[in-house]
């Protein structure tokens, strides 16, 4: 008798979880057949904050390489702008958009004169997003500028305690050379789980349309090595703020070799890089393509230590 009810209880459990793991599989299908339905937004005719958003948020949906319209896709890669810009820009502190419309215009060296804030839209497009550039009176453009400079406003009657970024302690940089086969070990121990084993990120759906969750830090469908996170300081200081996501708590080191194991992949390339920085003297020490001012090697560039590279650039001033 015991033994029947032991059997009994066994084959009920074993249901119970077959009933559970159906209804899991269920609502993963349903969920992604909802995401491959939901169509491009809506086509918008005038600029408008909304669709600037949009276009922020959901950029491979909207101006990606797979959009459905060839003359939308003006993006090379599937990332959307709030990848780096989380939050779509609204969270305060490392890559926040809250202040970026009141920096602008200013003098840019990679440029060699003084761009606007479109302009500098159109690096991001061409560079981090590895496409083409928007034209400067497009829906498009003025929507995204738009949006950014509501933003600025936003910013401006928020709180004092709104306004402080919820950061660790800003980024130090290490006097040293950073170290590729230690970032690799903190790269598999704080970033594989969201990014892959082999950093190609985790798309949002089976439609490559639909963006990425977590997005490819290398790869043919990451930023090009003119982007400025491919410069190991900037991804450095980036990573230590925000990274691990929802808990940045890595340490000054660890953030400096895993930005150093990430840019040690291949990734797109962007022609031309040779005519950026007219002037190499206002070239960043970190900048990891030549031609330079300098007879430091490639690789201290790319790796550092920086230090010695400054004072070079100090005794010449």
């Amino acid at each position: 008798m015991n033994q029947d009810r032991t059997l009994h209880s066994q084959r009920g459990a074993a249901q119970a979880a077959l009933l559970i793991a159906s209804a899991i599989g269920l609502c993963v299908v349903l969920g992604t057949l909802w995401l491959q339905s939901n169509p491009p937004a809506e086509r918008y005719t005038e600029p408008s904050v909304e669709y600037g958003r949009q276009l922020i948020r959901d950029t491979a949906r909207n101006m990606g390489p797979a959009h459905e319209d060839p003359s939308m896709r003006y993006t090379g890669t599937s990332m959307d702008c709030a990848s780096c810009h989380l939050d779509t820009g609204t969270r305060p502190g490392t890559l926040s958009l809250l202040q970026a419309a009141q920096r602008y215009p200013r003098f840019s060296g990679r440029d060699g004169r003084v761009g606007d804030l479109r302009d500098r839209i159109n690096g991001c497009m061409t560079r981090s997003m590895n496409g083409k550039e928007l034209d400067r009176e497009s829906v498009q453009m003025r929507s995204m500028e738009m949006y950014i400079r509501r933003l600025n406003k936003q910013y401006a009657v928020m709180g004092e305690s709104r306004q402080l970024p919820d950061e660790p302690p800003t980024f130090s940089e290490p006097d040293r050379a950073a170290d590729v086969a230690a970032g690799e070990l903190v790269f598999e121990a704080n970033c594989a789980v969201c990014h892959g084993a082999d950093g190609q990120g985790l798309l949002a759906a089976i439609d490559k349309s639909e963006g990425y969750l977590f997005p490819p830090l290398w790869g043919p469908d990451s930023f090009n090595n003119g982007a400025g996170m491919t410069r190991l300081l900037t991804a450095a200081r980036f990573i230590k703020a925000r990274m691990p996501l929802g808990k940045p708590d890595l340490t000054d080191d660890e953030a400096y070799d895993v930005a150093a194991y990430m840019n040690s992949h291949k990734r797109p390339q962007r022609p031309n890089l040779e005519v950026d920085y007219p002037d190499l003297k206002n070239k960043p020490v970190d900048s990891p393509y030549p031609p330079y001012a300098d007879d430091f090697p490639i690789e201290q560039h790319r790796l550092g230590p920086f230090q010695p590279i400054r004072d070079f650039y100090r005794g010449l001033e």
